[in-house]
């Protein structure tokens, strides 16, 4: 099947933020512990994740519809959510585990909408279903790949190396998008 080179593009940059995160999904919980957390901590670090990124969507949403060049605010998210990556190697108190965790979804927010956009702008006509399950297949398999690499990689290498790799994988990721949306004037 034909992809265009945007949408190549668009899901090798997702894909790699996607993965970035995905890395410490399954061991999340044992991290929440190792800082001092319980189950009730890490539930309320998911909540303060979502709420944050869900709230923000809504406004970057409605901003993203009147701005013609979406690409360097989807580095920009891009950039946000590799900070809250690597502000985990600082994380000692659950409260700094929320700070980490609403940054990470302020990134999100700013991006995910971005990204979407982008991907719907740039699908091949007679081509949505299938390229939107290019976009489906992308992210479930990152994650299973990334679930078993993180927690391979945490057993050998520890927690502070792995968010250094998230953090990195996301910086490259925007970067990328930089170059990109520059080139392609987006």
């Amino acid at each position: 099947m034909h992809v265009n080179r945007n949408i190549k593009f668009l899901l090798g940059t997702n894909g790699l933020i996607l993965f970035s995160g995905a890395l410490l999904g399954p061991i999340y919980a044992l991290f929440v512990e190792e800082v001092g957390g319980d189950v009730l901590d890490a539930g309320m670090a998911g909540a303060a994740f979502a709420f944050s990124a869900g709230l923000v969507s809504l406004f970057v949403g409605r901003f993203g519809d009147r701005v013609k060049r979406k690409g360097p605010i989807l580095a920009l998210g891009y950039v946000i959510v590799a900070l809250g990556f690597f502000l985990y190697n600082w994380v000692d108190s659950m409260k700094l585990l929320l700070v980490a965790q609403v940054i990470i979804g302020v990134g999100e927010a700013l991006y995910s909408p971005m990204f979407d956009a982008l991907y719907s702008e740039n699908l091949d006509e007679g081509k949505f279903s299938s390229e939107w399950g290019m976009w489906e297949c992308m992210n479930y398999w990152t994650s299973c790949f990334a679930a078993i690499i993180g927690a391979v990689f945490v057993n050998h290498y520890g927690f502070k190396n792995l968010f250094l790799v998230m953090g990195g994988l996301a910086v490259w990721s925007a970067v990328q998008v930089c170059f990109w949306a520059q080139k392609k004037n987006l």
